[in-house]
């Protein structure tokens, strides 16, 4: 007689299944078509002029309507991601959309007078009341301060960075950050006032030329400059540096041929950045420069004007002609700004440390 072995533990109990429902790939756009529309309706129902009102109403619900919707079919687990999610995409569309509207608006109103006049003439003998002028005299004044501006801060701001770096240690190191930290955040009029009292004890007269505004944008680049290039630097591996010095490497030498040169993607892009920060003030220029509607390329001496003056001089005419050229020169401005990314990026891939096969 055969007898059969009982098991008497308790069977397991099933394990989950794996697979969960799921939302279709299209629930998302369905949850904010809905969310739009419930917001347009209750914001039309209410009588509500304003579209900002409609739009935050419908960000709303789309927030809600994905946690309800995701709770419910896929876990709270999930609700929360999906909350999250839509939370860092809502973000996302409330930072284009100003600078979409921004810069959509600039280039439908800025290409009615932009052309190839616009860009070479001045506003030499032009009455503010009556169309044509350009900016050719506000594109010299612009390139000439920037550049100067640039030629001073740019060195001093990466040496500056290479020190605190590479070198700086003790109660030095700790007051340059401390006034580097002071420095980004002072007004731009506060820069210009203090070139202004500098020059007049200095010079003994008024400035009224480019350069003295250059001084004052140099002084509001230097702290952009100097935090970038830091941050890229503390980028740079230190292995890096330890196997230049290992092989008797100077440190000068290891700086200049190792470090600099794998950080000067970063470099580049913190110097642009800090170029289009300086090339939209107005401030400086209009204390120190005064402005101008003759072309003057000497920098040394007399007003001289510029595409930020320019635009605040052209918008307080107070009429069309001027509106128009000062939209005009809003653009040019702008694609100034773009340019100079585009040559910062292009620098960057161009003097990236290249790796070997």
């Amino acid at each position: 007689m055969s007898h059969s072995t009982i098991d008497a533990r308790p069977s397991a109990p099933a394990a989950p299944p794996l697979a969960t429902a799921r939302l279709p790939r299209w629930a998302p756009l369905a949850i904010a078509a809905g969310a739009i529309a419930l917001g347009a309706g209750i914001g039309a129902g209410a009588g509500l002029s304003s579209h900002i009102q409609w739009g935050l109403m419908a960000l709303f619900f789309f927030v809600a309507g994905s946690y309800v919707i995701t709770a419910r079919v896929e876990g709270r687990r999930q609700a929360k991601d999906r909350v999250a999610t839509s939370l860092i995409w809502s973000s996302f569309v409330l930072a284009v959309i100003p600078l979409t509207s921004l810069v959509a608006t600039t280039i439908s109103k800025g290409l009615k007078v932009l052309n190839a006049t616009f860009l070479t003439h001045s506003m030499n003998n032009v009455l503010t009341i009556q169309p044509g002028g350009g900016v050719y005299h506000a594109i010299i004044g612009t390139l000439e301060q920037v550049g100067i501006a640039t030629a001073i801060a740019a060195p001093l701001g990466i040496l500056t960075a290479i020190y605190l770096v590479e070198y700086g240690k003790g109660a030095l190191a700790k007051w340059v950050t401390f006034f580097v930290d002071v420095m980004t955040g002072i007004p731009s009029i506060v820069a210009g006032l203090f070139i202004l009292s500098v020059w007049f004890v200095v010079v003994g007269s008024s400035p009224k030329s480019g350069f003295a505004g250059s001084l004052a944008l140099a002084i509001l680049m230097m702290p952009v400059v100097v935090r970038s290039t830091e941050e890229m630097l503390k980028l740079v591996p230190n292995e890096l540096r330890e196997a230049s010095l290992a092989l008797g490497v100077p440190k000068w030498a290891t700086i200049m041929k190792v470090v600099i040169p794998t950080a000067i993607g970063g470099i580049t892009t913190g110097v642009m950045l800090a170029v289009a920060r300086i090339a939209g003030e107005s401030a400086p220029i209009a204390l120190l420069v005064f402005g101008s509607n003759l072309i003057n390329t000497n920098p040394f001496k007399d007003p001289q004007s510029s595409l930020p003056f320019y635009i605040f001089q052209q918008y307080g005419n107070g009429n069309e002609p001027s509106y128009d050229r000062a939209w005009a020169a809003a653009l040019v401005l702008i694609a100034f700004v773009m340019i100079l990314n585009l040559v910062a990026r292009a620098i960057a891939r161009w003097k990236a440390p290249k790796t070997g096969r």
